[in-house]
């Protein structure tokens, strides 16, 4: 019997997982970590009955195993362990962890009669059970423990004859509700950008182009991003998300290596308001107060504010106000909640000096709903009046504005749905925005996102006048609110990304920027933009801008990671990448990054070790099939370029372009690319700068090419 139960983890499976739970409680035993996971004991009886809910109720987390098999019976044991776990969480505060819900397979988050609790959390994937010591890592800071070096669980053992493939380690990943990257069927819903977008844009089935700010890596991983595997669908995952996974030990290291600097004496992060309604559904809603906040204090001039993803990353962690003050780097901290309830708000709101925990000032507001941007002016007056500042009078004169209630609340909403990359999220986004333009026709703020909506739909579903549509929205949004940097992001945004209109982009994002230097999903896709055109240093110089803004946003350093690559910087590019995996150790494609830098430093060995890192299968090939060519190995290259093809050849044409150019076959290589050319794949927004293709650079076939891209000097 454990001694110490409050360190014990609990694994419940169905009989069917047997062996994935098994390599689970393996490599969690191997690390140290006490597992209560024995198939001897379950004999059935009373006395075993009680001893299971005993353990139940005395482990310190429990390892709910989810499987088809578990979502396809209707009885079962497990059940029953499920609602004994159930019932404990009524008894343990929300953003204290317990269950930690781990896939063996492609189920996704979605399926019906699954306890509250298990939807609650974002899932980890150890796709048969395989288990790498990043997960390890995770449940021992769970449990206050260091975690003993552990190898990664073996994978189930190949049946091949010849040499194999190494197995597979997948990590830690959300379960992916994103699409695929290309024009029709929805390439660009692996990000969730800008303009609070959803940059919905993941260049390409090449996530790191533009995945993610606010959506994607929204701090309570309600948004997911990465690639699909056909129009419509929710999930893929093969290929994974880009949505930060919920991991606790992220966070812990982060506050324990704590900023990128000293925080300035002029410094606050708004952190996300709580919902306090009565049906806790107003989350929409407190988070758009949290952020609008964000957006005036960001105006004050010599106010240093981490952008939104950053101050909501430690959402439900287990983090005191000082430790998320040093993880930020700021001074001060502005908390609250929201209770709404019909027509009326209440507010409340505290500002705390980080370091000492004092309250400077605190107030509650009862008002109208009508009076919610007032509220918001009135909290950000008080705060800059204690940190001696001043509030720009242009700070809350926005034109993008509504004076309509019912207009704001569905513009909320659409916002809400913006950051769901579901065709039926987009939809209901589309709709939200369309009636709160119905409400307010001046609503430019609404025009905006309108734009972003469409255009993210219309690629989901393969909407061909879902462009034209996008694009009128951003033009009104424009013409309605110039001097707002909403409508020009937004029209940026599609020339950047739908368009190929390089220097249309530039001009607006230009002019989004001069509006609103400070916003960090801009300048990130300006940067993108940049590198597009293979000026990686202003690229990188735009980047670590968007980065001393928003700090903590994985998809930042993915990008800084492949600019440093591109440039062959290769020891700052894998620091970059490093500090991507502390933000987010389920990042799905990192591991193939790492593995590129060793291939071009010639390393193709340690290349293979890194492939085996946290990672999504589909990324995995593409690595694998450039690695095994570089080892030597034909069968092993050829196998993982046919299965690429056979998977992925309607949204992936770039990366098998890519492929064939690092193993020198250039004539195949180049008719990928006008593959990837004719479905307007955004990986091809690297053709230009990608260092795997370097055995084009001399083909009499690149230049011309360049010159079709609209790239060419």
């Amino acid at each position: 019997m454990p001694t110490e139960p409050s360190r014990a983890v609990f694994l419940s499976y169905a009989s069917q997982d047997a062996e994935p739970a098994r390599r689970i409680c393996e490599a969690l035993r191997a690390a140290g970590i006490e597992v209560w996971f024995d198939q001897s004991e379950l004999r059935g009886g009373d006395a075993w009955d009680l001893n299971i809910r005993r353990q139940i109720r005395e482990c310190a987390l429990f390892i709910p195993i989810i499987s088809a098999q578990t979502t396809s019976r209707p009885e079962g044991y497990f059940r029953l362990e499920w609602a004994v776990a159930e019932q404990r969480t009524q008894m343990i505060a929300r953003n204290k962890a317990f269950i930690i819900p781990v896939c063996v397979d492609a189920t996704p988050d979605s399926v019906p009669d699954l306890p509250e609790s298990f939807q609650r959390v974002q899932w980890t994937r150890l796709p048969d059970g395989t288990t790498p010591p990043a997960f390890c890592q995770r449940i021992a800071t769970l449990l206050g423990m260091t975690a003993a070096p552990a190898a990664t669980a073996p994978a189930p053992a190949s049946t091949s004859t010849s040499t194999p493939t190494p197995a597979p380690a997948p990590a830690p990943t959300p379960t992916p509700t994103a699409s695929p990257p290309q024009w029709r069927p929805g390439r660009w819903m692996a990000l969730g950008v800008a303009l609070l977008l959803v940059v919905i844009g993941a260049f390409a089935f090449k996530p790191w182009r533009l995945i993610a700010t606010r959506s994607a890596v929204n701090a309570t991983g309600h948004a997911a991003t990465g690639p699909t595997a056909s129009p419509g669908a929710s999930e893929n995952a093969e290929f994974g998300t880009n949505r930060r996974s919920d991991a606790p030990g992220a966070a812990a290291l982060l506050i324990s290596e704590g900023g990128a600097g000293a925080a300035p004496e002029r410094s606050i992060a708004v952190l996300p308001f709580t919902d306090m309604s009565e049906k806790k559904d107003q989350e929409y809603f407190s988070d758009g107060l949290s952020e609008e906040l964000i957006d005036l204090l960001a105006k004050v001039p010599d106010l240093r504010v981490p952008a939104r993803t950053s101050s909501f990353y430690f959402r439900d962690q287990h983090a005191t106000i000082a430790e998320i003050a040093r993880a930020l780097s700021v001074t001060h901290v502005l908390e609250g909640s929201v209770r709404k309830a019909g027509t009326t708000i209440r507010v409340t709101a505290q500002l705390i000096r980080a370091d000492n925990g004092y309250h400077l000032w605190s107030e509650t507001y009862d008002r109208d709903l009508k009076d919610v941007f007032k509220v918001q002016d009135e909290i950000a007056g008080r705060v800059v009046e204690q940190l001696k500042l001043t509030l720009p009078a242009s700070a809350s004169a926005s034109t993008a504005r509504t004076a309509n209630t019912a207009a704001y609340n569905e513009y909320l909403l659409g916002r809400k749905f913006l950051d769901q990359p579901t065709p039926e999220a987009q939809k209901s986004a589309v709709e939200s925005f369309n009636k709160a333009i119905a409400l307010d026709p001046g609503y430019a703020a609404a025009y905006a996102r309108l734009a972003e909506a469409e255009a993210s739909l219309g690629d989901l579903i393969g909407d061909p006048g879902a462009l034209a549509r996008a694009s009128a929205a951003a033009d009104r949004a424009i013409a309605l609110a110039p001097g707002s940097a909403d409508g020009y992001s937004a029209r940026a945004f599609l020339r950047s990304t739908f368009l190929w209109d390089w220097s249309g982009a530039s001009a607006d994002f230009s002019r989004a920027l001069s509006i609103d230097p400070n916003d960090s999903d801009t300048l990130f896709l300006d940067s993108n933009l940049l590198s597009t055109k293979g000026q990686l240093g202003d690229a990188l110089l735009q980047l670590d801008k968007a980065i001393r803004i928003d700090p903590l946003v994985a998809t930042f350093y993915s990008l800084r990671g492949r600019l440093l690559l591109d440039s062959g910087n290769l020891p700052a590019a894998r620091a970059a990448f490093q500090q991507l995996l502390r933000i987010n150790p389920a990042h799905p494609h990192a591991n193939v990054d790492i593995a590129t830098i060793e291939l071009l430093g010639g390393r193709p060995e340690q290349a293979l070790v890194d492939l085996q890192q946290p990672g999504a299968p589909g990324w995995r090939l593409i690595g694998t099939a450039m690695i095994e060519y570089s080892l030597g190995h034909q069968d092993q290259s050829q196998q993982a370029l046919d299965q690429l093809i056979a998977t992925s050849a309607q949204y992936g044409a770039y990366q098998i372009a890519e492929v064939y150019a690092w193993r020198g076959q250039n004539d195949q290589a180049f008719q990928w690319l006008e593959r990837a050319y004719s479905q307007h794949d955004g990986g091809l927004t690297e053709v230009k700068i990608d260092p795997v293709l370097a055995s084009l650079r001399t083909d009499p076939r690149y230049q011309p090419f360049l010159v079709k891209m609209k790239l060419a000097r």
